[in-house]
């Protein structure tokens, strides 16, 4: 599963994120004293067949379902199946063809079933079910990467929202098929599968497998029947229904297919087409071709999560359908995709046996970004995909966790930025000790001995052990089962007359514990440099090294691939040098950050005007997006590059970067710039464009603003920009659009980014029923994050921006009953949380 929230909240400064009280766990920790281990298996799912009928006006759906088990190892006369908020019409034995009533306990949760015998270890067992699921009826709690754990929703299943399709899709992990399907809804369970679905025939469906029948009925509906054959788990249990255009691709004989909305049926390849070539790829480094009878993905409105990797049909969000304009800055899905179809070899294939080692599962999907990037597109991309998964993890401030851990607050908490960034780092720092050739391998071996079953970081550690022939019990147990980083400081000592340098490394985490790093020390005179390979193991190490000339740098760790914070005392001149000969991608980030905090030093600013131009588009936009333009320097050196990029840089993405920094120059020149930039076929551009033309021509801006808006075609990043225009505008004619537009934004970094200004907005809105319902919006979605202690960061906005404007303008107001109505209406939604 691809999560958001990390990247959403990882735009929070570093001190609202120290100063919340981070929700549950931190309030209650009576959890730290419940051990969560693997479930305790009584009872095997062998096969499930479900007949599924949808009531759309009730959102319901009729279910029956055929249940083969056997007990695990012991005897047993009786079975507990979960069942979420169903009402139960009949439990029964099923014998050949006739079917036995059996007597049976609800809660409204678990069914508790008893047999009528004991049935052994090597006796299968068929149960009938015939129930109705209810699933707008129960309340399940969500997670940081599902926002809602209903199981099966009904999107717009009377079709009164005229703008949005009529759906209906599932969403199992963690435990939430047992809405819609009676099972025994574990990680550890794995179960074959048929589906059988009824749905009126203007509709097609997806579901796990391949589609073995399809049968139009008399009623104007049809009944498609899949048939899943390899075992899997029940959260990865999928049904899919709407009007999709379904694009069909192959991959070695077997159906990849596209499901997406019909507008986007011309760029579907361009948004999934890379799926043959990653499952080529993934087959090759793990050494097992992908092993499921398809794969098919499909989109859906309003989705509780990023994807889904639902096996063989693998569930996008909404975003994923982007149009021929948004995908010319680049497919920002790209990565989600690799992610859920990596989750096809770990997660699918191969599962976590518990929540506690979610990470076996998360971290190789979120790892395989990575992977994807580096091999599709270089080694700058992977680097730049590892480093930007290490910063959010680095800013969670979650330094506190295991990455396996058997004491949480709930499954759902698991679901975070230690499961998923750090474990995908972890990896990256495993690769590159036992290298790449040996990582591969032991993936190879892992998957092969644990294939079609459930497993845990042993098993991965036994695997690396085998093919490495090394003791890994060091690298699991402080990286696997222990917490926390390293954060280093790094000194040099240069002893012209001994002619050594001796490197110190100390270890300053608060915690004490002291990490084992192998890491590589690189010496350098010019482009020559010398390789050491060292061991930290302690609190404070010092390496010394002898040379013949001074070195202009000694780069500590070489590779760039430790997970740590590093306080490295180089000089400018040192981070010059390594700029120019280092060249890996953190190596330049490093040497351009240092530039950046050093903008009035000549040389930093020659090495500046260097990264504005450097190979890497992400390096970039970086340099030119933190240029300091009060400094005159700066300023004058950057202009003629910034125009330059503006107009010739091949990436859409640094021509917008460009152009928005060109607003800080009075220079009537540049405003044809964003005059024709708006029109540009890059959303970025247009967006920058007209972002700068509001500074220069408030009234141009607005109704250009007004124009784009009016088409009801706000994508991609052009949506955040005309939103943020039309916010800052003030005018109140644009209040539904503004307000709509934020409502129904799926949860992003965009969204997020908006919430400022729609604060800020909010503060101009005179017309009461407006503000009070773009209150009710804004207050929407810090529900969203209001479970994981983060509802904080909205209540900011509204306080320090809304409140602050409204209570500032009452003084002056004409209608001061009506400004004290909307003041006293948000400041008890707020209660008594006005920030932090």
């Amino acid at each position: 599963m691809k999560k958001f929230l990390i990247g959403v909240l990882a735009l929070t400064t570093a001190q609202q994120l120290a100063a919340q009280d981070h929700g549950p766990e931190a309030q209650d920790t009576s959890w730290k004293k419940e051990y969560r281990g693997s479930y305790t298996i009584i009872n095997d799912l062998v096969h499930t067949k479900v007949d599924a009928k949808f009531d759309y006006k009730k959102s319901y759906m009729y279910g029956k379902v055929w249940i083969t088990l056997k007990p695990h190892f012991y005897p047993t006369d009786s079975l507990t199946l979960d069942a979420k908020g169903m009402d139960i019409n009949k439990v029964a034995l099923v014998k050949g063809t006739a079917t036995t009533p059996l007597k049976f306990e609800y809660d409204g949760w678990n069914i508790r079933i008893n047999l009528g015998k004991t049935y052994k270890a090597s006796e299968t067992y068929t149960i009938f079910i015939d129930y109705t699921a209810k699933p707008n009826e129960v309340k399940v709690q969500g997670s940081a990467a599902i926002t809602d754990a209903k199981g099966l929703y009904f999107i717009n299943p009377t079709g009164e929202e005229k703008d949005k399709p009529t759906q209906i899709w599932t969403q199992g992990e963690t435990e939430a098929t047992s809405v819609w399907c009676p099972t025994i809804d574990k990680p550890n369970m794995k179960t074959t599968q048929e589906t059988i679905m009824t749905v009126p025939a203007k509709y097609v469906t997806l579901s796990n497998g391949k589609l073995v029948s399809s049968k139009k009925n008399a009623d104007g509906t049809r009944t498609d029947s899949w048939k899943m054959d390899l075992p899997h788990a029940p959260y990865l249990f999928f049904m899919g229904v709407g009007d999709y255009a379904v694009i069909k691709d192959t991959w070695k004989g077997k159906e990849v297919n596209y499901y997406v909305e019909h507008e986007y049926a011309p760029v579907a390849r361009k948004i999934f087409g890379h799926t043959p070539e990653m499952m080529t790829f993934f087959s090759k480094i793990t050494g097992i071709d992908y092993p499921w009878a398809k794969y098919s993905q499909m989109t859906a409105r309003d989705y509780v999560s990023g994807a889904m990797e639902n096996t063989t049909a693998t569930l996008h969000q909404e975003s994923a359908q982007q149009d021929a304009r948004e995908l010319i800055d680049g497919n920002g899905w790209e990565s989600t995709i690799a992610h859920e179809l990596f989750h096809h070899w770990f997660g699918d294939y191969v599962t976590a046996e518990s929540w506690s080692n979610l990470t076996v599962n998360e971290s190789f999907a979120n790892y395989s970004e990575t992977l994807w990037d580096e091999y599709k597109y270089g080694k700058d991309a992977g680097d730049a995909q590892n480093y930007n998964d290490m910063a959010g993890y680095l800013q969670s401030g979650s330094e506190k966790k295991d990455l396996v851990r058997f004491h949480y607050p709930d499954k759902e908490s698991m679901f975070d930025a230690v499961s998923y960034n750090k474990g995908g780092r972890i990896l990256h720092m495993l690769r590159n000790y036992v290298g790449n050739d040996a990582f591969n391998k032991a993936l190879n071996v892992y998957l092969t001995e644990n294939k079609f079953q459930a497993a845990e970081a042993h098993n991965l550690r036994l695997a690396f052990e085998k093919v490495t022939g090394q003791d890994l019990n060091w690298f699991f147990n402080q990286w696997y089962f222990g917490d926390g980083h390293p954060l280093l400081d790094i000194d040099y000592v240069y002893n012209e007359n001994a002619k050594t340098v001796q490197v110190i490394i100390k270890q300053t985490q608060k915690s004490g514990k002291v990490f084992i790093l192998p890491i590589a020390i690189d010496v350098y005179n010019g482009a020559k440099k010398e390789r050491y390979n060292v061991w930290v193991k302690n609190q404070a190490d010092t390496f010394s090294f002898k040379y013949n000339s001074r070195p202009e740098l000694v780069n500590v760790d070489g590779d760039k691939i430790l997970l740590a914070v590093k306080k490295d005392n180089k000089t400018l001149d040192n981070y010059i040098h390594q700029y120019k000969y280092a060249g890996l991608y953190l190596d330049r980030r490093e040497a351009i950050e240092f530039a950046l905090k050093n903008q009035t030093n000549s040389k930093a600013q020659e090495l500046l005007k260097q990264a504005m131009k450097d190979p890497y588009h992400g390096l970039r936009i970086m340099t030119v997006s933190r240029l300091d333009m009060t400094n005159s320097t700066i300023k004058a050196a950057a202009e003629s590059i910034l125009s330059d990029l503006a107009k010739n840089d091949p990436k859409s993405t640094v021509r917008a970067a460009a152009i928005g920094m060109l607003g800080n120059y009075d220079n009537a020149a540049y405003n044809a710039i964003y005059s024709k930039g708006i029109n540009d076929s890059s959303y970025s551009v247009a967006g920058a464009s007209l972002e700068n033309l509001l500074k220069k021509d408030k009234a141009a801006a607005i109704a250009a603003a007004k124009k784009i808006a009016g088409t009801g075609k706000l994508k991609g990043n052009m949506t955040e920009s005309v939103i943020k225009v039309l916010a800052q505008s003030g005018d109140e004619s644009s209040f539904d659009v503004i307000a709509s537009t934020f409502d129904e934004m799926p949860l992003s970094n965009a969204k997020f980014n908006l919430m400022a200004p729609f604060a800020d907005y909010l503060g101009s809105v005179s017309n009461t029923a407006n503000f009070k319902k773009g209150v009710d919006i804004a207050l929407k979605f810090r529900e969203v994050l209001k479970p994981y202690g983060y509802d904080a960061v909205v209540n900011n906005f509204l306080s320090n921006a809304t409140l602050k404007k409204k209570e500032a303008a009452l003084a002056a107001a004409s209608d001061k009953k009506a400004l004290q109505e909307q003041i006293d209406y948000l400041k008890g939604k707020l209660g008594d949380k006005k920030g932090f």
